[in-house]
């Protein structure tokens, strides 16, 4: 099962989500293809990812997590916490720092509405952190150096010795993500 995990404010709408929907889609394999809406709270999200998890993959079914910006973050909690395999695309490695100036209500990328972040949140994001990775071989990499959001460098700080793919260039949301949906999948895919 390949489960992607959504950044803030993102949804499963996000052009990478259904990108990879897309190309598992057409390969027979979207049975396979698990993308939650994540709620605002953190441990919420965390608790989600879990439950549904376990509610849809069958028994012994290696998982595998592509988590984008603060679905990176949760994907590495969970890759720990589980030992799953974690694809990261531009994730965040310090949200609660870089989520402080968004505390209130926020708009929502897709389909409208919004979120309210409060400080237990931030509070939250602390408590889920992971100080230093126990397997490099679990995780791939996919860092923009041209991220307008997050640091590139603090994203290849914390995940040392990981299969790198270093994008000079591109932005947060790797806008020519499909030049890379293949061997982001075949990294979940490998065992």
């Amino acid at each position: 099962m390949i489960v992607y995990l959504h950044g803030f404010r993102s949804s499963p709408q996000s052009f990478k989500a259904r990108l990879l929907a897309e190309r598992l889609a057409g390969t027979g394999r979207a049975g396979e293809w698990l993308c939650p809406t994540l709620p605002v709270s953190p441990f919420e999200a965390v608790a989600q990812i879990e439950q549904e998890i376990a509610a849809q993959a069958q028994p012994g079914e290696r998982i595998a997590l592509i988590g984008s910006s603060l679905g990176g973050y949760f994907a590495t909690h969970l890759a720990e916490k589980h030992g799953w395999r974690a694809a990261l695309l531009n994730p965040a490695v310090v949200p609660q720092r870089d989520l402080s100036k968004y505390l209130g209500e926020q708009p929502l990328w897709h389909g409208g509405g919004s979120i309210v972040v409060e400080p237990r949140h931030l509070d939250e994001l602390r408590a889920l952190a992971v100080v230093q990775i126990t397997q490099p071989q679990r995780y791939y990499l996919l860092a923009a150096t041209g991220d307008e959001v997050l640091d590139y460098r603090e994203m290849l700080a914390h995940y040392p010795g990981v299969a790198t793919h270093l994008i000079e260039g591109s932005d947060h949301g790797i806008s020519e993500f499909a030049d890379y949906v293949d061997e982001v999948i075949r990294f979940c895919d490998a065992a």
